[in-house]
């Protein structure tokens, strides 16, 4: 039995070793291949319950400090696959440190790949991917800067939006409304938007500020694509189309060009395990917003879908892909999700 270790990361992880254990006792009759163990700094983490065993990580903990510690935990817990969520870059980097006490890490790309994802800035300007462009774009860190990218892409798109070059779950995302005050908009419940000219004011006092990037506005449907690639090589990728209307729930929808995209990206970008990738039509078709090397928080919705993506990239990892049967994917099977309460560890 291998024991797999999934460390502090997103909250999602608590479907995908649900998902894990669903289909490993699926496919041995009840007697499990993974013995997962999850650990969090906070120790009433609900992904605990998803796990046959639990441990509370100590808080603070960051670089080398963290690798020791990883490294002590592995050993103590015989920890065999290690798949990293907290530095997983750093982890990654030391795959060989892992190596040595008998544990293989689990990375979805290199350090290097991975840095570069993180700035959107920086993996934009090296993109290469006709199927689905990004946005048209500026990064900008001055006011001067700002200005000039406003000047250029205002006369271009009806709508602009900004959001940090470096962010997680949309944070700092916002539409510019050039009618609307601040005070307006909040009244309105208008999420995600900003006054255009109450933010160049801000910027103004700040002279200089972490890259931002100032975009077209994309207005037509996002795409979530749930991935799984072996080393560059697409194995799988389950893209769910967000309807617009409330409540209708999300579209598993096979586009062509889309899947296409993915298959480029893991290849271009040498992508491992479970990834998601995020994409929004706009005027000129579609359009990539960014690549999550990491497991979404729809990875469930994605799953309903046939394939058990967390699974298979662990059973891939572990005995090899050639070994696996990926199911058909049900193309358009309506998904969501629903809330369910639980009491706490």
């Amino acid at each position: 039995m291998h024991r797999v270790w999934f460390n502090k990361t997103f909250s999602s992880v608590g479907t995908a070793m649900r998902l894990i254990r669903e289909a490993d006792e699926a496919a041995t009759g009840g007697k499990p291949r993974y013995h997962i163990i999850c650990t969090n700094t906070n120790a009433h983490a609900a992904a605990f319950l998803s796990a046959h065993e639990s441990a509370v990580e100590p808080a603070g903990l960051t670089g080398e400090d963290y690798i020791e510690w990883c490294l002590a935990f592995c050993q103590e817990h015989g920890v065999t696959i290690f798949w990293p969520g907290k530095e997983a870059g750093l982890i990654g980097s030391e795959c060989a440190r892992f190596a040595a006490i008998g544990t293989r890490v689990l990375s979805v790309a290199s350090p290097d790949v991975l840095a570069l994802m993180h700035d959107k800035a920086r993996f934009c300007a090296g993109l290469d991917l006709p199927m689905a462009p990004p946005a048209d774009y500026r990064a900008v860190t001055t006011i001067e800067q700002y200005d000039a990218a406003f000047a250029e892409l205002r006369p271009l798109h009806r709508k602009l939006c900004i959001k940090p070059s470096e962010s997680v779950y949309g944070l700092g995302f916002a539409v510019l409304d050039e009618e609307r005050s601040s005070t307006d908009l909040l009244l309105a419940g208008a999420a995600y938007q900003i006054n255009a000219q109450e933010l160049r004011d801000g910027l103004a006092k700040l002279q200089t500020f972490r890259t931002l990037l100032l975009m077209e506005y994309l207005d037509g449907h996002e795409y979530s694509a749930d991935c799984v690639a072996d080393h560059g090589r697409l194995v799988c990728a389950v893209p769910r189309k967000k309807l617009h209307t409330a409540g209708s729930g999300q579209l598993i929808e096979l586009r062509a060009e889309l899947l296409a995209a993915c298959e480029k990206l893991a290849r271009d970008y040498a992508l491992n395990g479970v990834f998601n990738i995020q994409f929004r039509e706009g005027a000129k078709g579609l359009a990539l917003l960014e690549i999550n090397p990491r497991m979404s928080g729809g990875i469930g919705m994605a799953c309903a879908a046939g394939p058990n993506l967390p699974y298979l990239a662990l059973a891939g990892f572990d005995q090899g892909y050639d070994k696996l049967v990926v199911p058909l994917i049900r193309e358009g099977m309506r998904v969501a999700e629903t809330a369910l309460a639980v009491e706490l560890p």
